[in-house]
């Protein structure tokens, strides 16, 4: 048994509608991690993307690979990573779609309630169809030509309910949002202690002690280290720092990209910026 991993990056897009960043230009959707863990024959898909023309790409690239897709599966339920999942299965009739309970009841918000005042809004014309095919992962549990895939519950990260794929053959962490490597973090859902639940999700991530960390929202040329963890840690401690000093809200985006110049896309800092003040008054 030999088992590996890859990764397939799909490029951050531009949103379309009137929101507009501080200096005027459209709003950014960032990069997307999507996960190929390949045995000898087989192989498992982690958080397919969402934009028809990234699906395609990825089901190329799978079909590149040369070796049965088997399984997808969806570390949480931002329809994100995993709306492409039946347009996959219509290429790959073999793989099964695979989730945790708490990730297919907020797949079922997403691809209905979130889609109409969302998805379509923002990316008119680019969805596939989205419906929910994951069923519950068995209790016997996920299996790659005898290598285990562990599903990890660890809470809220940037949404609820959410989750991590764990290979302990090769100390892979496939960590969907809870960790971010080089890109600016989704912060519009740390209302209620959001974000310190999120650094208790990757205080579960550190436990496991992996040895490769792959992040949901990556930039490309970054590997894929475990620092990411720290580094994600930290940034949510300068949020709640900094969203708890009495800025407003283009004084909360300023400072952020002041202390984290080199990651990739400032949007979400943008549009999460009136959730994270609102998360400090709460505190």
């Amino acid at each position: 048994m030999s088992i590996e991993y890859s990764v397939h990056v799909s490029h951050g897009r531009e949103r379309a509608g009137d929101d507009r960043m501080p200096d005027g230009s459209p709003l950014m959707w960032s990069p997307l991690s999507t996960v190929l863990i390949e045995g000898d024959r087989d192989a498992f898909l982690v958080d397919p993307p969402f934009l028809v023309d990234q699906i395609d790409e990825v089901i190329d690239w799978v079909a590149r690979s040369g070796k049965r897709l088997v399984g997808i599966y969806a570390t949480h339920g931002h329809g994100d990573h995993w709306f492409g999942t039946a347009r996959i299965q219509e290429r790959f009739p073999d793989a099964r779609a695979w989730a945790t309970p708490g990730t297919i009841g907020l797949m079922r918000l997403q691809a209905t309630t979130a889609r109409e005042a969302l998805w379509d809004r923002i990316f008119p014309g680019l969805l596939p169809a989205t419906p929910v095919v994951a069923q519950p992962v068995p209790e016997e549990g996920l299996w790659l030509e005898g290598a285990e895939l562990v599903p990890v519950e660890v809470g809220h990260s940037d949404t609820d309910a959410t989750t991590v794929l764990w290979v302990p053959s090769i100390g892979l962490v496939v960590a969907g949002d809870v960790v971010y490597n080089g890109v600016h973090q989704f912060l519009a859902e740390g209302a209620h202690g959001g974000y310190r639940r999120w650094q208790e999700a990757l205080d579960q991530v550190a436990e496991l002690h992996p040895t490769s960390v792959v992040a949901g929202h990556k930039d490309a040329r970054r590997a894929d280290r475990p620092e990411a963890i720290g580094e994600t840690r930290r940034y949510l401690s300068d949020v709640m720092e900094v969203s708890a000093s009495g800025v407003d809200r283009i004084g909360f985006f300023d400072e952020m990209l002041r202390r984290w110049p080199e990651r990739l896309n400032p949007s979400p800092v943008w549009y999460g910026a009136p959730a994270a003040l609102a998360a400090a008054e709460e505190s």
